[in-house]
């Protein structure tokens, strides 16, 4: 038994309370090392005749990366507190593994041995909003959406789609414009839009804020803003803004007050500066966003730059009823910070969704005191290594999913913001080198997969681009210019994913082998009652592939085709297009 390979923790995700009455309990060992892992349990005051009273339950593998085995178990204590400990079989010895180490048998004549659960307290138990987990998101990026209302044109602006995205020319994409086409949106399927920043701004992607308080006017204005928003609400789709709370524009009154008064100006401690006066060459003289002068760092800590920014959080949920928060460069900005903000946004709608932009190891910041969820840069990494770059196996796909899946509780991997690529990536048909099939196939990942799925405009209609400015193209309106086939398959899935909740976030996610089937990934959804296996054939011949069930005597229905099989027999193979994918339910 190689004991130095196990590892739990309590807290965070090795043990956690799903709702108010149940806690998930996992623990890592080697992987093929450990044949069976048992949970020993008890109420830490539940003693009889001087010996602490127990309880022996299984635990299940619920997953396996390139290096450890994870095992799982949920139970409900009666009480909501809770002394464990882990029973380890590797089929030569048996161990206890307790908080103060690895003993030969339990020592059960003190709780204190044993790991912590103090007690369930409702207000710790890690809550997103339910609606978040059944959306299907699309990320609109105003300046290039559609053009509906000419008059809000800034000078300069382009013939729509007339030139290639550039960081500086704009094409008169606005507000109305998304109004105008709601009907497409409603017609895709999707129950949420992100925008990316709407606030007056100097750029055409408006990360760099002049006015959090106004919306740039080549965008429309406030009325506009409602009425998309209630046009939005009456199709059953949420509304999430962004906000850029780490760093202001260089055009921000403020900032401007600082660059013009120096040490005078009352806004001087509201940006993390050096020295008097600022100076922008050869590199600036205070803090920045990266080292980009126009994006001066603001001071969080301040308490006059903390009220400031937690009053817009504030002012566009209640005045316009907004449905999310998406927050830039979130995690630069202090923990105190997103604690206060937190409260301060849900105490005024307890069911807005709180994302931040975070590309690593996000659990400091879910913990259910600060965001509901971030956006899952690893499920987007694992997709482009398989299918973009081929840099790694099937199985590695699958075994690095599944360490993604182990990061974090499963109540914070249901509202994971699943993308497969953004205004700040190249295009995914082009990361896939034009290849219609791998995009296929990668939206059938993307859309059967726990989180909730985001699409980036025109990525459904096979627009491509590379990296920015390049993947910020003008949606493509006209039909002769839309791949028709790639939006009948994305509208699918989306339908799909609504009529069979185990397509989203219903039931346990377990991927299967691939020692058989090296092109092929495959993995189940499941409740217990019913299964959905996903295959997809990423070979460029036609796999057969094996079904590992006992299915004599029960149907089998591929739902993406319709089409219906009776088992006959428990050895079913189903073949697989090359470069296909398929959907089974029993």
């Amino acid at each position: 038994m190689l004991k130095e390979a196990i590892s739990h923790r309590p807290g965070d995700n090795d043990a956690y309370a799903c709702t108010n009455e149940e806690l998930h309990i996992r623990i890592r060992t080697k992987k093929h090392d450990i044949k069976e892992v048992s949970l020993l349990n008890g109420d830490p005051y539940d003693w009889h005749d001087g010996k602490w009273t127990t309880n022996t339950v299984p635990m299940r593998k619920s997953g396996a990366d390139q290096l450890f085995d994870y095992w799982f178990v949920s139970i409900k204590p009666p009480h909501k507190r809770l002394r464990y400990g882990f029973l380890l079989n590797d089929g030569i010895e048996t161990a206890c593994l307790t908080e103060k180490g690895f003993y030969d048998q339990p020592p059960l004549d003190d709780t204190g041995y044993y790991f912590a659960i103090p007690y369930i307290n409702n207000i710790d138990v890690f809550r997103a909003p339910g609606w978040v987990k059944d959306t299907v998101w699309y990320q609109i990026f105003p300046e290039r959406f559609g053009n509906g209302d000419s008059a809000n044109d800034p000078e300069g602006t382009l013939p729509w789609g007339s030139a290639p995205p550039e960081r500086d020319n704009f094409f008169g994409g606005d507000l109305q414009g998304v109004i105008q086409n709601i009907d497409y949106l409603v017609n895709l399927g999707i129950t949420g839009i992100y925008f990316t920043p709407i606030f007056k701004a100097y750029s055409n992607h408006k990360y760099d804020t002049i006015d959090y308080m106004e919306i740039d006017p080549q965008f429309g204005n406030k009325e506009t803003l409602k009425r998309l928003i209630q046009v939005c609400h009456e199709h059953g789709i949420k509304v999430m803004l962004d906000a850029v709370f780490n760093h202001s524009g260089f055009y921000f009154p403020q900032f401007q007050d600082v660059l013009e008064q120096g040490e005078a100006s009352p806004y001087k401690n509201w940006f993390h500066t050096k020295e008097f006066p600022l100076v922008m060459e050869p590199k600036p003289n205070y803090e920045t966003f990266a080292f980009e002068k126009s994006m001066p760092k603001l001071n969080t800590e301040n308490p006059e730059v903390m009220e400031y920014l937690l009053e817009v959080g504030r002012y566009w949920v209640r005045e316009f009823d907004i449905d999310g928060w998406r927050l830039d460069v979130a995690n630069e900005v202090d923990h105190a910070f997103w604690r206060k903000f937190r409260s301060e946004v849900k105490a005024i709608k307890p069911d807005l969704y709180i994302l931040g932009e975070i590309w690593h190891d996000s659990m400091p910041w879910l913990r259910g005191d600060q965001f509901d969820a971030v956006m899952n840069y690893p499920f987007t990494t694992n997709i482009l290594n398989l299918f973009a770059r081929g840099a790694i196996s099937v199985q590695e796909f699958m075994e690095n999913m599944t360490t993604v899946n182990h990061m974090y509780p499963k109540n914070v991997n249901e509202v994971a913001f699943n993308l497969i690529g953004s205004h700040d990536t190249p295009r995914i048909l082009t990361e896939c080198s034009g290849d219609e099939d791998k995009l296929k196939q990668i939206f059938t990942i993307l859309l059967s997969y726990i989180g909730t799925p985001c699409i980036y405009y025109g990525d459904e209609i096979g627009m491509s681009g590379p990296q920015d400015p390049g993947c910020r193209e003008c949606m493509k309106w006209k039909e002769e210019d839309q791949n028709k086939n790639m939006f009948e398959h994305v509208q699918k899935m989306i339908r799909l994913r609504k009529e069979y909740p185990l397509l989203a976030n219903e039931g346990e996610l377990h991927f299967l082998s691939s020692d058989s089937h090296e092109s092929c990934i495959a993995y189940t959804k499941s409740n217990g009652e019913t299964t959905i296996l996903v295959v997809v054939n990423i070979s460029d011949e036609e796999a057969s592939y094996h079904l590992p069930f006992h299915l004599k005597g029960k149907k089998i229905t591929n739902i993406y085709t319709g089409e219906e099989y009776a088992a006959d027999s428990d050895d079913l193979t189903a073949k697989i297009a090359a470069n296909g994918y398929a959907l089974f339910q029993f």
